[in-house]
């Protein structure tokens, strides 16, 4: 009920001016709820097959290698980022995913599966960015993001659950075909955006810059990673700590449960991370829920009764909530910033989230082989409570995008 409220008075506060996001925001959520189920189910898949841990989080990492090549891609074969091009793009990579991943029993069709699901969760992270920075002025972004990160939890609560409803022994088709009927509710929230878009007023929006060749692009690049470098990291550390949660999460007894409580805590705080940004910034609010909540981790390893490994989850979890709004604000106001570099900003915040996707997996599945999967989580806490440290130190007061 308090979520409710929360949400009836951001209607009440932006009224007919916001209602395009709450279109795009049912569109994540069903759309969440397709990804979560195909998403818990993948390591059971690979494991069923007699896979080790250590072979399943480097084929699960695979999808982020392909999804680090098409960001670079990205820039040539979408020239102009439209969220529309890129969230009928997304839908069409999600479906020959879900088939992929429903009939694999080899190593390429697992491999193909793979990369169709490296790309279309970046479609869904570009589309996001672009329909914001077009629809919503830079003063909301907080409190976007931190409405759509409500809703895209929402699925991703409520995925696990239906998941381990659904698998008994095995994982068999029906978590395939829910998760299919998840998708095309998905799809049809984005047709009805489409149809009501024109109806919606639209943020200014600076000239695209234009791809000038490989290496041109190599050296925009650069000069852009080394002015977004603090938050790119910030990007990849929760990647990686997303990614830990979902590869061996499964594998846990009562793994459901586990996931439940990881995703719970933000439906508590996205909707107030708005004020939250703005007493104390988005970078330092990224930074130290991360190191809050990477310092709570620590703990999972050295506790045995499920009830306390849950409840140290979900506060970890929570603490650590408040960093995915902050620094998608904090992107969408970059691409306000420097808008003619949109695609360039967008492709190198999706190459760090792949990185994160690429790493968190493979050492996911060897620390779990190696020290078990409650002590891997100990690990990495202390990897997360250091690199917020580190970024605390090394990043200017205010970032500029000035090239």
């Amino acid at each position: 009920m308090r979520d409710l409220r929360h949400l009836m008075l951001h209607v009440k506060t932006y009224g007919r001016s916001h209602q395009a996001l709450y279109i795009l925001s049912l569109l994540i959520l069903f759309w969440a709820v397709f990804d979560g189920i195909t998403t818990y189910v993948t390591p059971l898949v690979l494991t069923e097959s007699g896979l080790s841990k250590t072979t399943m989080g480097l084929i699960i990492g695979s999808s982020s290698v392909f999804g680090a090549v098409f960001d670079f891609l990205m820039c040539k074969l979408f020239k102009n980022s439209h969220y529309r091009r890129v969230f009928l793009a997304m839908f069409a990579f999600s479906f020959f995913y879900l088939l992929a991943l429903a009939t694999a029993k080899t190593f390429w069709l697992f491999l193909l599966a793979m990369g169709l699901w490296g790309v279309y969760y970046d479609l869904k992270n570009f589309g996001s960015f672009d329909f914001v920075a077009r629809f919503i002025r830079v003063a909301d972004h907080s409190s976007s993001f931190g409405v759509l990160s409500v809703f895209q939890a929402s699925g991703y609560l409520l995925a696990p659950l239906l998941a381990g409803f659904l698998i008994t022994q095995t994982v068999g088709v029906i978590p395939f075909i829910t998760a299919g009927v998840f998708l095309l509710i998905a799809f049809f929230f984005l047709l009805l955006l489409l149809k009501r878009e024109a109806v919606y007023d639209q943020e200014p929006m600076q000239v695209q810059y234009r791809y000038r060749g490989f290496l041109s692009e190599i050296k925009l690049w650069r000069r852009l990673d080394r002015v977004l470098l603090p938050v790119l990291i910030m990007v990849m550390m929760l990647n990686i700590i997303d990614a830990f949660f979902w590869t061996i999460g499964p594998l846990l007894t009562g793994g459901s449960l586990f996931l439940t409580a990881y995703q719970l805590p933000a439906l508590l705080v996205g909707w107030f991370v708005g004020l939250v940004t703005a007493k104390f910034g988005k970078k330092n609010t990224a930074f130290m829920s991360l190191l809050t909540g990477s310092l709570v981790l620590v703990l999972l390893g050295y506790l045995n009764k499920p009830v306390f490994i849950i409840t140290a989850v979900f506060l970890s979890s929570l603490l650590m909530s408040l960093s995915w709004p902050a620094l998608r604000a904090a992107f969408a106001d970059y691409l306000k910033e420097a808008g003619k570099y949109e695609k360039e900003i967008e492709s190198l915040e999706d190459l760090y989230t792949n990185l994160g996707f690429v790493i968190g997996p493979a050492l996911a599945g060897f620390l779990a082989d190696q020290l078990g999967n409650a002590k891997a989580f100990s690990v990495l806490g202390l990897f997360g409570a250091a690199t917020a440290v580190y970024l605390i130190k090394i990043t200017p007061k205010k970032i500029v995008v000035s090239i």
